[in-house]
């Protein structure tokens, strides 16, 4: 029986060994897609994205909030850095006063047509650096500010959530050049995973284990 939480509610899991005794050992493909940098498979996933949300944690609590441009609006400086560009919104900037007070933040991408996504994890700081907004004029108009964002880890979502919640069922066809989970998890691991048999038999185990 579960320990009982402040309430006295004995459904209520309190504990690690109780949360990991309900869902069991992670397979060995969720360890390997996270890595530290941003994976040149991953730098593809990055720059087809034309939309993610930022998580973000601070004083007055947490925030979630859309960004999007033109795919590639999110640009890999490097393997280890991400730049945002902050564009005109509505000035409530709940994600920047978090950001000023807890650096940490979560990125989720998202490409029209692909079940999977992709999630980064890491620390931001803002600029306002004139040759930084200058790259990212889009229509005229430069950003507010860029988030420099350090990247910790990096790694895909599969594809279930999508999949249930049947989001993309307008959107026919995968955009060209967007990795698989296959083809990404064959790059991560060196080709210690097989890519073509991965996808191929992606479908079959997403189907028996959507719910």
């Amino acid at each position: 029986m579960a320990d009982r939480d402040a309430s006295g509610d004995p459904h209520h899991i309190t504990h690690l060994d109780q949360l990991n005794a309900l869902f069991g050992a992670v397979g060995e493909a969720s360890l390997r897609k996270e890595v530290p940098v941003v994976h040149p498979a991953y730098r593809q996933w990055i720059e087809a994205s034309p939309f993610a949300m930022l998580a973000t944690s601070g004083p007055g609590g947490l925030d979630a909030s859309p960004r999007g441009d033109p795919a590639g609006f999110v640009v890999v400086r490097d393997e280890k850095t991400l730049l945002l560009p902050e564009r005109r919104g509505n000035n409530r900037i709940d994600s920047l006063r978090n950001i000023v007070a807890d650096p940490r933040v979560a990125l989720l991408f998202l490409i029209p047509g692909v079940g999977e996504t992709l999630r980064v994890n890491g620390r931001a700081r803002i600029s306002i650096e004139p040759a930084l907004l200058q790259r990212f004029v889009m229509q005229g108009q430069a950003p507010k500010c860029v988030l420099e964002i350090e990247v910790d880890t990096v790694f895909f979502q599969c594809a279930r959530a999508m999949q249930r919640s049947g989001l993309w069922k307008a959107v026919k066809m995968r955009p060209a050049g967007v990795p698989t989970a296959g083809a990404l998890l064959q790059a991560l691991t060196d080709a210690g995973i097989d890519g073509e048999q991965y996808d191929r038999e992606l479908p079959t185990r997403q189907r028996a284990t959507l719910y």
